[in-house]
């Protein structure tokens, strides 16, 4: 009877992933995008940084500089800053910060900054005008900002030496004892444990639930309103078969696209390492199988509770604008968690639904295997699957399952 039975579920199951994959769209979805999402995210967006910022040091940048007296060194430092400079004379104001008539020229692109500066007695006061919502006035900015700090540090060591003191001992009077200048006891992998666990939870529990609402809406509402529904409950099994087949499919195409998705990010990670970007997280083995039941978990719960409410709708159109929002039910525990220090951490929060999952994958990755952290989530977990799943038998069970809605 149970292989029977077992049988039934699994041509259920069978059938559903067959009808589902048979568009290239959805395997695109399923396969290639999860595959793709974290090596273009950890390799390309960083040369496309890396590219930008190349492209900001090349651009020129046209400056005035306002102001009679400027020191001769601030001014040779200036011409070599890859800087456009056209000298003016400083119109006589209270305040250099003043626009005036330059917002005008730097509003409509004609100069990128202004540079003002006045000597009062001893202090050389300065102002810089620039457009904040311009990349190239800001990179205007940027370059004048570091030119005016190196001519700041290297006047001052000039006035202290002229003063007859030792400027090192002056400027620097608290130093690193020892040739090690990092006393973080640490490792690599554990730094890089702690990076990774503040959005891998994230980025894995929003995908895991956004990735089964597709399939879990076109096994429910979508069988209701192509009128198939009716077919597959004239079969010989129950119900509890019925949603079990349907819960396998789903959770065969979550589990595909986040196995796919991990992959991709030990990819990633793996190309960082060898770039010294960032090192490969130190997780132990047990560890490694805490992380996989935790999204288990989180998986047959996530599905189930999609199914019932998908079947809960009478049409695809409604499914999709339920279960479209309910992201957010994932989207806030998880924002929340990234903030939630880590290092006695009252253990009630490993048992309240979402964020117990999200905490138990930051732990682990850091490898902390806290063991009556483990039993609450582990329990909470299983109760809150268990729960999901008995809530979905029941909407199988209704006897409108069916019927249209008017």
């Amino acid at each position: 009877m149970m292989k029977s039975s077992v049988a039934r579920i699994q041509t259920i199951a069978k059938k559903e992933l067959v009808e589902f994959v048979r568009d290239w769209r959805t395997i695109m979805a399923i396969l290639v995008i999860p595959l793709l999402m974290f090596p273009l995210l950890f390799i390309l967006f960083p040369l496309l940084l890396a590219s930008e910022a190349a492209e900001l040091d090349a651009i020129e940048v046209e400056v005035i500089v306002q102001g009679s007296g400027v020191p001769e060194d601030l001014g040779i430092m200036l011409e070599n800053a890859s800087l456009n400079i056209t000298y003016e004379p400083l119109t006589t104001m209270e305040t250099l910060a003043e626009p005036g008539e330059d917002e005008s020229r730097i509003r409509n692109g004609s100069i990128d900054a202004v540079l003002r500066l006045r000597m009062n007695d001893t202090v050389l006061e300065y102002a810089v005008l620039y457009l904040s919502t311009s990349e190239q006035s800001n990179e205007a900015r940027s370059r004048l900002f570091d030119t005016l700090a190196t001519w700041e540090q290297n006047e001052t060591t000039r006035r202290i030496d002229a003063a007859g003191l030792d400027a090192e001992e002056t400027l620097n009077p608290l130093r690193w004892n020892g040739e090690v200048t990092d006393s973080d006891v640490a490792t690599q992998g554990e730094q890089a444990g702690m990076a990774l666990s503040l959005f891998i939870p994230l980025v894995l529990a929003v995908w895991t639930f956004s990735s089964a609402i597709q399939p879990s809406i076109d096994m429910t509402a979508g069988e209701r309103e192509r009128g198939t529904l009716e077919a597959l409950l004239g079969l010989p099994c129950s119900r509890l078969e019925l949603l079990m087949g349907k819960w396998l499919a789903v959770a065969t195409i979550t589990g595909a696209g986040v196995l796919l998705q991990v992959a991709g990010l030990l990819f990633a990670i793996g190309y960082l390492a060898t770039s010294d970007v960032i090192s490969a997280p130190s997780v132990s083995l047990t560890a490694v199988l805490f992380l996989v039941l935790a999204i288990l978990l989180f998986a047959i719960m996530v599905v189930a509770f999609e199914l019932a409410l998908a079947m809960r709708s009478h049409s695809v159109k409604e499914a999709g604008s339920i279960l479209g929002p309910a992201v957010l039910i994932i989207l806030f525990p998880a924002l929340f968690t990234q903030v939630i220090n880590l290092d006695g951490v009252e253990i009630y929060w490993f048992a309240i639904p979402v964020v117990n999952v999200l905490l138990a994958l930051r732990e682990l990755l850091m490898n902390r295997i806290v063991y009556s952290h483990v039993i609450v989530w582990v329990v909470s977990s299983t109760v809150y699957a268990l729960g999901a799943a008995y809530y979905a038998a029941r909407q199988f069970k209704r006897e409108d399952i069916v019927t249209s809605l008017s």
